[in-house]
């Protein structure tokens, strides 16, 4: 990683947390421990943050960034009933006992209102889906540390010490802004952080987008399309899509809207 990237990557990670440890930048960026030193010394000649022992501090006290992307409530209602139809169809592939992990989003929180009867051990980065599931289902719930982001329900943080690594899962459930042959994409860096972390607790991936999402695009990828095991669409699919989809090595499965009679 280029050290311009490094920077932005320590002054952003600094701004959602008063102090970090070299060690907490080491895991974000991927660079020694002797390079996040020589990182931290040359920002702090430039008074871009404070060098303390062990690692560096903020300036000043920080206020969590707003993460990119629609609020929660703006996304709730598009696509609705597409959603819950997704949401059905990835619920039927749990069973009493399960660890999983539900991802923040308005595709997977249709997830709760299906699960209400299973006793789940469940890990959730979601506000909403944390909420709801703690009201109205018999699961245990777990919330990593980190920043509220009011608008998005989400709980982020860009350290790897968020709780997430002590959670082993058998399934992660998880949404994304827009699919394209490059992979499944969101909109903010610290989004996919916290979802690369999550992904990687789970022996099996499944993505739950509606087929609108093949027309959206992001400039950030968070995985290939292989990562993935299986992924949830609607009806409105078009082949060129689904080709992608089984092309790269996934089970595609079709949601069908209910029907008056099965509602």
């Amino acid at each position: 990683m280029h050290e311009r990237e490094r920077h932005r990557m320590i002054l952003s990670a600094i701004e959602g947390r008063p102090v970090a440890t070299v060690q907490d930048f080491a895991a974000l960026t991927g660079a020694s421990e002797a390079t996040i030193r020589r990182d931290i010394a040359l920002l702090d000649s430039q008074k871009k943050l404070r060098r303390v022992r062990g690692g560096a501090e903020a300036l000043k006290a920080p206020l969590p960034r707003a993460v990119a992307g629609e609020s929660f409530g703006t996304l709730q209602g598009r696509n609705a009933p597409q959603k819950l139809a997704i949401a059905r169809e990835a619920a039927a592939l749990c069973a009493d006992e399960d660890s999983v992990i539900i991802n923040g989003g308005t595709t997977t929180f249709g997830l709760v209102h299906y699960l209400t009867r299973l006793r789940l051990q469940i890990l959730t980065n979601s506000f909403p889906i944390a909420e709801h599931l703690l009201q109205h289902s018999q699961s245990s719930v777990l919330l990593p540390a980190g920043a509220v982001y009011r608008e998005q329900g989400l709980i982020l943080s860009p350290f790897e010490t968020d709780g997430i690594a002590h959670f082993r899962a058998r399934r992660m459930f998880m949404g994304a802004q827009g699919i394209s042959a490059l992979g499944f994409a969101e909109s903010d860096p610290l989004i996919i952080q916290s979802e690369q972390r999550l992904m990687r607790q789970a022996d099996e991936l499944v993505v739950m987008a509606d087929a609108s999402k093949f027309a959206d695009r992001s400039s950030f990828i968070i995985a290939p399309l292989e990562r993935a095991d299986i992924l949830i669409t609607d009806e409105r699919i078009d082949d060129r899509a689904a080709a992608m989809v089984e092309g790269a090595g996934l089970r595609l499965v079709v949601a069908k809207l209910e029907t008056r009679s099965e509602a």
